[in-house]
C-alpha cells in the first residue's frame, strides 16, 4: 500500500510541474561538406559548470530539438562516432531558440600496412556486469547460444547434468531480451543449443543483480539480447548457418542447419517488426558408466555404454507493433510462439558381473529405446510506456500471458541375456506424458529522479502460475498393454507470486550509493491426483540488495555489493514421477523441495575500464542438488533425484586483464579461482563434507587487417572440481579459431569458425557417498566447423523497437518439458 502511495505522490509531483513554461531549442548538425549528420548526440550543457541538461539525437535529416528547458546560460555539446567532438559559444537562453547551422568536422584515418576499425571487444566489463558482444565476434560466429557460454568467463556448461554455472555455482537465471524462458535446465540447453550466434547481438553476465530484478536466480542473471532492426523506413537482414561435427565413427546425419530472417517497417507514429527462424540441430554423445552393488555376499559390477542420437527442429516467430501516441507515450503489443521437435534414439549395453564366494557368473542387457517430444509454446504480451517531463521520469506496464503444451512417447524395449549369449527376458515399456503450462502476469514498474544526483525505483508485481502433467506408464504383457502401479501420476502444481520492491540511488560525486529492498509472497499447492496428496508452502521472503560505488580517481574505483537471492524448484522437480530410464535406473521428483536461498557479497577494482580485480563470498542455505541418487543393493536400481542438503559456500577471486599488442591486435585476459565447501549434517542418514579448491582462465585474440579481413582465437579451460557429491576429475580444455570476410561495406560478412580443434572438451568425474560408487565418461560432440553468411538490407541506424522486460521474467525458467 505504501508503494501505491508513493507512486500516486509523484505522479501528483509531476502533474505539477506540466505546467511550468520552459524553453526549447531546436537546429541542424551537418559535416565539414554541409551533408546532415544523422543520429548524432547534442546536449545541453550549463555554464559554466558544464553540468548536462538534457540531450537528444538528430534525426535522419541531421535536425534535433530539446525542449523542457529553464531560462539561463547554456552550451551545446554535439558528439558523433568518426567525428571530432564540438562544443558552441556560451549563450543565453529566455525564450524558445532556433541555433544557428552546427558544423562538424569528420576524422579519416589511414594506415600503409593495416586497416584498424573501431569494434567491440568480445568481453566488455561494466560497473554492473559482463557484457560479451556476440554480434561481432567471429569465433562465436556459426555457434549455438550455449557453445558462445562456454567461452565466456566465469561460465561452466555443466553437459552432463546439463546445467549452467556461473562462478561455479548452479541456480543461474537465464533471460532472452529480458524475460526468462519456460524451460527446465535440460530444455533449456535444448533451446540455447538451438539458438545461433546469427540471432544475437549481446549476452549479459549479471553476478549480483538489483532489486529490481526477480529475487530467483542464487548465483545471478544471464541475459541474452537478441538483435533488433534499428530504423525509420524498412530494413532487416537475413543469415543462413551451416556446421557439421568433426570426430570419427560418428552417425552421418549429425549436423545443424539454422535460417534466420527479420524485418523492420517504421513510419511516424507505428513501428512494425517480425522475426522468423528455422533450425535443424543433430546430435550425439556417448556415455559410459561403471558402478558395484553388494548385498548379502552377492558383489555385482556393472559396465554400462549409451550411445544416443539427438534429431531436433524448431519454427519460431514474432510479431510485435509499437504506437507512438507521443514523443512521451509509447503502446505495444507482442505475439511470439515456437513449435519444436526433439527425437532421440538411445541404444544401451550393460554387462553385469556377479560373484558370490567362488563363483562368477556374467550377463548382460542390450536396451533399444526412442522418445518423439513435440512442443509448442506461445506467449502474448500488452505493454505500455510513458517518459514524464521529468528528465529521467517514467512509467512502464506489461500484462503477459503464456501457454506451453508439451508432449512425449517414450518406448523401452530391453533384452537379458546370460552367460552364453541366450536370450531369457524381455520387457517392453512405454510412457506417454502430457504437460500444459498456464502463466498469467502483469508488472509496474516507475521511476522518478528526485534530484540530479538522487532517484528513486519501485514497483509492483502479480504472477500466477498452473501446471497440469499427466504421465502414464505401461508395460506390454502377453500383447496386452497394462498400467505400472507407482510410475503413472496426474500432478497439478499452483503458485501465487506477489511482488513490490523500491530501491534509491544517490550520487555524491566520489562515491555512489544504490539500495534496495524486494519482498515477495509465495503460495502454492502440489496436488498428486492419482495418490490423492496435497503438498502445500506459502511464505514471505526479503531481498535487500545495496551497492556502493567509490571513485578513487579518475580512472579506478571500487565497488561494493550484497544481494540476496532465492531458487525455486522448477515444476517438474517438485512432481513425483518416477521416470524409467532402463531396468536399473530410475529419475524421480520431489514435491517436498523447499526453496534455497542464497546470500551474495562482491568487491571489485577497476582500472580505465579495463584491468578488473574482484572477492567475493556466498552461502546457499538448503541447496539444491541431486542428492537424492541413492542405490539399493538389493534390487541393484539406483534412483537419481534432486533434494536439499545444508548449505554450500563458495568464495571467489577473478582477474581480468585486457592487452593491447599492437594497433591491429589485442588480447583479453581472465582468471578465476574458486574454494566451495558443501556440508550437511545428515544427508541420507550421515554427515557429509566435501570441498575443492578450483579454477578456470579464458583468452581472447583479435587480429584485424587489411580488406576486411578479421582473426580471432580464445581459448578456456577448467580445472577438476566439486559439486555437491559429484566430481569432476579431469581439466576440461578448448581451442576455437574463427576468420571473418566483409563485402559490399560491411553488409554482407562471411564467417568460418572451428570449435574445439583437439577435441579435449568431454566430461569425466564420478559420484562417491556411502553405497554409491559411479565413474561416468560423457563424451559429446564438441569438434564442429561452421559456415555462416549474413546480409543486412535497409537503414541499419536508428534504433526503434522496445527491449521489453515482461511481466513473467522469475517463472518462465522453472516450466518443465
Amino acid at each position: 500500500m505504501k508503494t501505491l502511495f508513493t507512486l500516486l505522490a509523484c505522479l501528483l509531483a509531476c502533474g505539477a510541474s506540466f505546467a511550468q513554461k520552459l524553453n526549447k531549442i531546436s537546429g541542424k548538425i551537418v559535416d565539414d561538406k554541409a551533408v546532415p549528420v544523422s543520429f548524432a548526440l547534442v546536449r545541453v550543457l550549463n555554464y559554466p559548470d558544464t553540468t548536462v541538461v538534457r540531450n537528444a539525437s538528430t534525426n535522419i535529416d541531421g535536425e534535433f530539438s530539446i525542449d523542457q528547458l529553464k531560462s539561463g546560460d547554456y552550451v551545446l555539446s554535439v558528439s558523433m562516432v568518426g567525428f571530432k567532438s564540438k562544443k558552441t559559444a556560451k549563450f543565453s537562453l529566455n525564450g524558445d531558440l532556433n541555433m544557428p547551422v552546427i558544423s562538424i568536422e569528420s576524422l579519416t584515418r589511414q594506415l600503409k600496412e593495416v586497416s584498424v576499425q573501431a569494434r567491440k571487444p568480445f568481453v566488455e566489463h561494466q560497473i554492473d556486469k559482463m557484457v560479451l558482444n556476440v554480434e561481432n565476434s567471429i569465433v562465436s560466429s556459426g555457434s549455438t547460444a550455449l557453445e558462445i557460454l562456454e567461452k565466456a568467463p566465469g561460465v561452466q556448461i555443466d553437459r552432463q547434468n546439463e546445467q549452467i554455472l556461473l562462478n561455479n555455482k548452479s541456480g543461474v537465471m537465464v533471460m532472452i531480451d529480458g524475460k526468462n524462458n519456460f524451460l527446465s535446465a535440460s530444455d533449456l540447453t535444448v533451446y540455447l543449443n538451438s539458438l545461433n550466434s546469427s540471432q544475437i547481438a549481446t549476452i549479459e553476465i549479471i553476478t549480483n543483480p538489483s532489486a529490481k530484478y526477480d529475487a530467483a536466480g542464487n548465483s545471478g542473471i544471464i541475459n541474452i539480447k537478441l538483435k533488433k532492426n534499428k530504423a525509420f523506413g524498412t530494413n532487416g537482414s537475413i543469415s543462413s548457418t551451416y556446421r557439421n561435427a568433426i570426430r570419427a565413427n560418428l552417425p552421418t546425419n549429425v549436423y545443424g542447419s539454422e535460417l534466420n530472417f527479420n524485418l523492420n517497417h517504421r513510419v511516424k507514429e507505428w513501428n512494425f517488426y517480425t522475426n522468423a527462424n528455422a533450425s535443424k540441430n543433430n546430435n550425439f554423445s556417448n556415455l559410459f558408466l561403471d558402478r558395484s552393488t553388494n548385498s548379502n555376499g552377492l558383489q555385482s559390477l556393472f559396465n554400462q555404454n549409451f550411445q544416443k542420437i539427438y534429431t531436433g527442429s524448431r519454427l519460431a516467430a514474432k510479431l510485435g507493433a509499437d504506437y507512438f501516441v507521443s514523443d512521451k507515450t509509447t503502446i505495444g503489443v507482442m505475439l511470439d510462439g515456437s513449435t519444436s521437435t526433439r527425437k532421440l534414439d538411445n541404444f544401451s549395453q550393460t554387462f553385469i558381473t556377479e560373484a558370490k564366494a567362488d563363483a562368477v557368473n556374467k550377463n548382460s542387457l542390450i536396451q533399444y529405446s526412442d522418445a518423439n517430444t513435440p512442443n509448442k509454446n506461445y506467449s502474448l504480451n500488452f505493454n505500455l510506456k510513458h517518459d514524464f517531463k521529468k528528465e529521467g521520469a517514467s512509467l512502464n506496464f506489461d500484462a503477459d500471458y503464456s501457454g506451453f503444451d508439451y508432449s512425449g512417447l517414450e518406448n523401452f524395449n530391453a533384452n537379458f541375456y546370460d552367460a552364453k549369449g541366450a536370450l531369457y527376458n524381455n520387457t517392453i515399456i512405454r510412457n506417454n506424458s502430457k504437460i500444459a503450462i498456464d502463466i498469467y502476469a502483469a508488472k509496474t514498474d516507475f521511476t522518478w529522479p528526485i534530484s540530479k544526483s538522487t532517484k528513486i525505483e519501485t514497483g509492483l508485481k502479480s504472477a500466477y502460475v498452473k501446471t497440469n502433467n499427466d504421465f502414464l506408464s505401461s508395460s506390454l504383457i502377453n500383447n496386452e498393454w497394462q498400467n505400472i502401479v507407482g510410475q503413472s501420476n496426474n500432478f497439478i502444481y499452483k503458485e501465487n507470486v506477489n511482488a513490490a520492491y523500491a530501491n534509491l540511488s544517490k550520487d555524491w560525486g566520489k562515491w555512489q550509493l544504490q539500495a534496495g529492498l524486494r519482498a515477495e509472497y509465495t503460495q502454492s499447492t502440489g496436488t498428486s491426483v492419482t495418490n490423492n496428496t496435497e503438498t502445500k508452502q506459502h511464505y514471505l521472503s526479503l531481498f535487500p540488495t545495496v551497492f556502493v560505488n567509490q571513485k578513487i580517481s579518475e580512472s579506478s574505483n571500487l565497488r561494493y555489493s550484497y544481494g540476496r537471492r532465492i531458487d525455486r524448484p522448477n515444476y517438474q522437480q517438485l512432481n513425483p514421477f518416477n521416470f524409467y530410464m532402463d531396468p536399473y535406473t530410475i529419475a524421480q521428483g520431489n514435491p517436498y523441495l523447499k526453496p534455497q536461498f542464497t546470500n551474495n557479497f562482491e568487491v571489485s577494482y577497476n582500472y580505465k575500464s579495463g584491468l578488473s580485480f574482484s572477492l567475493g563470498y556466498s552461502k546457499t542455505k538448503d541447496l539444491i542438488l541431486d542428492s537424492k541418487t541413492a542405490q539399493n543393493d538389493s534390487t541393484r536400481i539406483v534412483t537419481v533425484g534432486q533434494g536439499n542438503i545444508g548449505s554450500g559456500q563458495y568464495y571467489t577471486a577473478g582477474l581480468y586483464f585486457p592487452l593491447t599488442i599492437a594497433k591491429w591486435w589485442s588480447l583479453q585476459s581472465n582468471f578465476n579461482l574458486f574454494y566451495n565447501k558443501f556440508k550437511d549434517d545428515n544427508l541420507e542418514g550421515a554427515p557429509f563434507t566435501l570441498s575443492k579448491v578450483m579454477y578456470n582462465f579464458n583468452i581472447n585474440s583479435s587480429i584485424t587487417l587489411l580488406d576486411n579481413w578479421t582473426f580471432e582465437t580464445n581459448f578456456w579451460l577448467n580445472s577438476p572440481r566439486v559439486r555437491g557429491i559429484e566430481r569432476t576429475t579431469i581439466y576440461q580444455k578448448a581451442l576455437n579459431m574463427g576468420v571473418q570476410k566483409s563485402f559490399l561495406n560491411k553488409a554482407l560478412r562471411l564467417r568460418l569458425n572451428v570449435d574445439d580443434i583437439f577435441q579435449s572438451n568431454y566430461w569425466k568425474g564420478t559420484l562417491d557417498y556411502q553405497n554409491v560408487n559411479l565413474r561416468v565418461q560423457n563424451n559429446y560432440i564438441s569438434r564442429r566447423a561452421s559456415f555462416s553468411i549474413s546480409y543486412n538490407f535497409g537503414n541499419q541506424n536508428l534504433k526503434s523497437n522496445q527491449n521489453r522486460k515482461t511481466a513473467a521474467d522469475d517463472i518462465k525458467n522453472r516450466a518443465g518439458g
